[in-house]
């Protein structure tokens, strides 16, 4: 076969990068891992120190791309995916923890040979007396110590750097200090020699202290990235690494979980939790689902119900059928759904990272500029070269160190780490960064009534009569449709003998024709069986109610025989989640296929007005498209996820209210795990508080480099000034993230 019709083999695969510092970094692991032969994209976390590639699995692996990484100066290695993702999560961060302490040390060397130095010096300076030249000689001493055992990291990363032809943070630091050191050095030099009649100012405690104070900003931010990226930790934790398999004499073997297959018959004992999706086939049992679905209560599990993996068996003993393992598990999809939307990139974003790319060539050339100019002003003006020098290294030593790009690349990482992380600990789910946007500019919630506002699980209702229940009972038993079910299952449950049905033919959206017990009965809608039936024939007195939903059974060209009413439970939040989107300034509409009077009464108790009844599901998008002409509202369509799908892919948010075994069946652009209403005002809060961090980040980023610049080349700031604000925009841009975890988003 010619090689270019072969269709492409595509992977996607994680790595784990260390030596990021800023943007820059960012960039060029970008632009590295792209030029890989067979790379399809690749996008980087700075905050989490991850990247993910896709690529073509016929031309290259994940281990060349890996190691072309690690050739340009980052060291890199695969993360295992499935089973094994827990395993490599905590890899990461052990490596993160070293890489963290690592900053730790040369910190505490570098302020032990700073910090009493610049004590003694600026005690004897308040105090009026001189040091003399052994205050000099002292400061010398440590600041060279300095830059041997601290500085030796700055210079070894920005060696690198600039052997690959790139430009980074360590690049701006290692020139930065080294011109402090350099002029202090020639400058003191000079004076011991005769060749200065005075002796300038010298920078050595400055450069000891930027070198301190800038691996205590690394330490501090590395401290904050583990906090802002536990959740995913967190998540991974919960699920098990052993579990007990049943052989064929129901004996337990205790078994890895990477080894379970689907169809495996599981023990979980109370206490244990869950090792895979799969379903109740023995026993009863209390099930803490809290760290799954955000519902704080457990929840009780019979034969036949759903477990999720990772849940924690409270009080009972089960046993389960595997039905999901692996990477096929809600708890694992729910991890690639987060990891997917912290590796996502606003926008703005994208700004930030191009003007970062040519924002340390740039930086060096402001610095080149300042130190023409201060060349200049000097010489015109006459200054003495002692004044003129020391002025010049300031200056330039400054404008190298507060331009890092540092917190340019950490702005919108760091808060998605914290929102996204937030949301999965409440079963709000969010795909990626469109979601978060569109969520925080809608204006309308349009919700679905059946399975969204109702429970899903409708019952028949008031007094029947058991011989109509019954034949409809012996109708519907072939049909799936939700109302057939509640027929049936009242039929059963009132202890009736539903009879056996023989010929059956199913009219989608109307009812069923069916034969039960030689008559050829019809059930459905009103307008289906008056259809079917003798036209304008009269209900028997006593044949039915018409409470909620009906359901008319007749005789094909007979009579009409009776009606069931049928309603579907109002979720009990329901009400109060109304309430808080009302409260939030948005509007609400009900939509249903269900009849007017069924939609409004269930609109009634719960506090919407705006009702739109009698839409057949295709019909629903064409809803959705009016309201999004209508004023131009924002649009977020709540749903099931299934059988909403067109109307939650044409509404600017679809928002899926799923169950925590489904995850991987959504299509929104946000997924509630658990059926709670009252997760949709908390998405929207969510998305709000995320998004205003987000700005503020970026605010604070652009806002900082505009204004220190400047500041920095016109002299107004000192190398050890500069180096401390260019730590503390690091740490208040996570500090700012972090803020997200108490954020009141109910």
């Amino acid at each position: 076969m010619n090689e270019s019709r072969q269709p492409l083999t595509t992977a996607e695969a994680a790595f784990s990068v260390t030596g990021m510092n800023c943007a820059g970094c960012v960039n060029h692991v970008e632009k590295t891992a792209s030029a890989v032969t067979g790379v399809a994209s690749a996008q980087v976390n700075l905050a989490r120190g991850r990247a993910t590639v896709t690529f073509d699995a016929r031309v290259t692996s994940a281990q060349a791309i890996a190691d072309a990484l690690t050739l340009s100066g980052y060291p890199s290695t695969p993360e295992v995916a499935g089973a094994d993702a827990a395993v490599a999560e905590t890899e990461r961060l052990r490596r993160q923890e070293a890489h963290t302490r690592h900053w730790l040390r040369r910190a505490l060397v570098g302020i032990a040979l700073w910090l009493p130095v610049e004590a003694v010096h600026w005690t004897l300076h308040f105090s009026g007396r001189h040091a003399g030249d052994w205050m000099d000689w002292a400061a010398l001493a440590t600041s060279t110590a300095a830059m041997v055992l601290v500085g030796s990291a700055f210079f070894r990363n920005a060696w690198s750097a600039l052997r690959r032809r790139t430009t980074d943070m360590d690049v701006l630091i290692a020139m930065g200090t080294s011109v402090a050191w350099l002029y202090s050095l020639v400058a003191f030099a000079g004076y011991q020699l005769g060749a200065w009649a005075t002796l300038p100012n010298l920078y050595f405690m400055e450069a000891t202290g930027l070198l301190a104070l800038i691996s205590l900003g690394h330490w501090l931010e590395g401290r904050a990235r583990q906090s802002a990226g536990r959740a995913i930790h967190e998540l991974l934790q919960l699920a098990p690494v052993k579990a007990l398999r049943l052989d064929a004499a129901d004996v337990p073997v205790e078994v890895p979980v990477a080894a379970l297959l689907p169809g495996d018959r599981l023990l979980v004992r109370p206490g244990d939790r869950v090792p895979s999706d799969g379903v109740v086939i023995e026993g009863r049992s209390s099930v803490d689902e809290s760290m799954i679905t955000g519902e704080p209560l457990p929840v009780t599990r019979d034969i036949d119900d759903e477990v999720i993996g990772g849940t924690l068996n409270v009080d009972g003993r089960l046993v389960i059928r595997a039905t999901r393992v692996g990477a096929q598990t809600a708890l694992a999809q729910i991890v690639q759904l987060v990891e997917t939307a912290q590796n996502s990139k606003a926008p703005v974003q994208l700004l930030a990272d191009r003007i970062a790319a040519v924002f340390v060539p740039a930086v060096l050339g402001v610095a080149l500029v300042t130190g023409i100019g201060w060349y200049v002003a000097g010489t015109l003006g006459g200054w003495e070269s002692a004044v003129l020098w020391s002025r010049l290294a300031n200056a330039v030593c400054s404008v190298l160190i507060i331009a890092c790009p540092c917190a340019l690349g950490l702005a919108v990482p760091a808060a998605l780490m914290v929102g996204t992380g937030m949301g999965a600990r409440r079963g709000i789910l969010i795909r990626d960064i469109d979601a978060l946007q569109h969520a925080e500019k809608v204006t309308l919630i349009v919700l679905d009534k059946t399975g969204t506002v109702t429970s899903g699980k409708p019952v028949v209702v008031g007094l029947v009569d058991e011989e109509v229940l019954r034949l409809a009972a012996g109708a519907e038993q072939s049909s799936a449709h939700p109302l057939a079910r509640a027929v049936v299952d009242a039929a059963r449950a009132r202890g009736l003998v539903v009879p056996a049905v023989g010929a059956f033919r199913d009219e989608p959206g109307s009812g069923v024709f069916a034969t039960v017990e030689g008559r050829n009965l019809v059930v459905g809608s009103e307008a289906f069986v008056r259809r079917e039936t003798v036209a304008g024939g009269a209900l028997p007195q006593g044949a039915g109610s018409a409470v909620g939903t009906e359901v008319w059974i007749g005789e094909a060209g007979g009579a009409i025989l009776g009606v069931l009413g049928i309603e579907d439970e109002v979720r009990p939040d329901a009400a109060a989640a109304i309430t808080k989107l009302h409260a939030r300034g948005l509007r609400t509409v009900l939509l249903t296929g269900d009849r007017e009077a069924t939609a409004r009464a269930v609109a009634a108790r719960v506090g919407i007005t705006d009702v739109r009844a009698g839409v057949a599901p295709a019909g629903k998008r064409a809803v959705i498209e009016a309201l999004q002409q209508d004023g131009k509202a924002r649009v977020a369509m709540v749903g099931d996820g299934i059988n909403d799908a067109p109307a939650l892919a044409q509404a600017d948010l679809g928002i899926a209210i799923g169950s925590g075994s489904d995850v991987a069946k959504e299509t929104g652009g946000i997924v509630l795990v658990s059926g709670s209403l009252l997760l949709v005002p908390a998405a929207i809060g969510l998305s709000r508080a995320t998004m205003r961090c987000v700005r503020q980040n970026l605010f604070f980023a652009f806002l900082y480099n505009v204004l220190a610049i400047p500041l920095a080349a016109f002299g107004l700031l000192n190398p050890l000034i500069a180096a401390a604000a260019m730590a503390l925009s690091d740490v208040t841009v996570i500090g700012n993230a972090l803020r997200l975890r108490w954020a009141k988003v109910d």
